[in-house]
């Protein structure tokens, strides 16, 4: 039986973060995803999760733990899509360690995932995202750090690690504004900033003090804001602005959907879903294209440059309640 052990930390230490330069979010999130599958290995076979061998994480196994997640987790499938990707990920990389496990592991790289439904990006109008911008204090600290945060967040389109994780070494204030992003894969984009995202941040920077972390973003005790910081502090703030404009409550409102809002914001002003992706750094215009679904602009575009059928026009008359009665028998 070979041992599991020394070949999740060999993937967990040096794969990912030194072959592949992973983010460490892309580096935690393969961890979890593979915690939640020993521990449900181990309770099933009754051993503990240190204890399991390779042989153990057949196909069979992977299929029960994907039923498990959806079933007793209430996980969707994208959330299991994810985990399996993380899996194979792993198999991937000790099928060149054990070339003995070969069949066992292409059994596992040959499960599917599973079809999700794709629902159209949710995202803010202008009068929405005004109150919550509008929400924080410009009079305190933290209120400043806020609007900055938020308004950074959906000026930048940044995904909310990229927030949390943004150095003060990687805005510029002096000349013409702009904010340097290293994003998913490595890659570094560069993005100008209004120039009301850039005062917000001036702002902040002349209230942040001298703290010792060196994300531009700190929390009330002077460290890096962290997901779930900046998670509450949304959620808070688009609770305040429900009162100033209903139509939030029928919204969720979350990180990523600040980053969809900024996209929409590109696409219905440029109409070029080109700078739509460089704008937010992907690495396939396909990933970008769920903005055009969600758009209604062209869609308005192509109703009004249609000529409809000429139909023949007529009206109703009601027939005589007697005949009528007679009729439905």
């Amino acid at each position: 039986m070979t041992p599991i052990a020394p070949h999740v930390t060999a993937f967990l230490r040096e794969r990912l973060p030194m072959h592949q330069a992973a983010s460490q979010h892309t580096c935690d999130t393969y961890a979890h995803a593979l915690k939640l599958l020993f521990e449900h290995a181990g309770r099933r076979l009754k051993v503990a999760p240190s204890a399991l061998a390779l042989e153990q994480i057949d196909a069979d196994s992977v299929l029960g733990f994907l039923d498990h997640l959806e079933r007793d987790r209430g996980n969707g499938a994208s959330s299991r899509n994810a985990r399996l990707a993380a899996i194979k990920s792993f198999m991937r990389f000790v099928e060149h360690r054990e070339p003995a496990l070969l069949e066992q592991i292409h059994r596992i790289m040959a499960i599917p995932a599973k079809r999700t439904d794709q629902k159209l990006v949710g995202y803010l109008t202008p009068v929405e995202l005004e109150a919550v911008l509008n929400v924080p204090s410009p009079s305190t600290r933290i209120g400043i750090r806020d609007r900055a945060m938020i308004h950074l967040c959906f000026a930048a389109g940044l995904r909310v690690t990229e927030l949390v994780t943004l150095p003060v070494t990687a805005v510029t204030l002096h000349a013409v504004p702009a904010v340097r992003v290293l994003g998913k894969g490595r890659k570094e984009r560069c993005l100008p900033l209004w120039k009301q995202v850039a005062d917000n941040v001036r702002s902040w920077m002349k209230v942040r003090g001298e703290v010792t972390a060196d994300q531009l973003f700190v929390n009330a005790r002077g460290g890096p804001m962290t997901r779930a910081g900046f998670e509450y502090v949304l959620e808070k703030h688009v609770s305040d602005a429900t009162a100033s404009c209903p139509s939030l409550a029928t919204k969720v409102v979350t990180p990523h959907v600040l980053r969809h809002t900024c996209a929409m914001t590109i696409l219905q002003a440029t109409g070029d879903l080109r700078k739509v992706s460089l704008w937010l750094g992907h690495a396939d215009m396909k990933t970008t294209q769920v903005y055009l679904r969600a758009d209604p602009t062209d869609k308005l575009d192509a109703v009004e440059s249609i000529t409809p059928p000429t139909l023949r026009r007529g009206r109703f008359r009601a027939p005589d309640k007697l005949i009528a009665s007679l009729m439905g028998r």
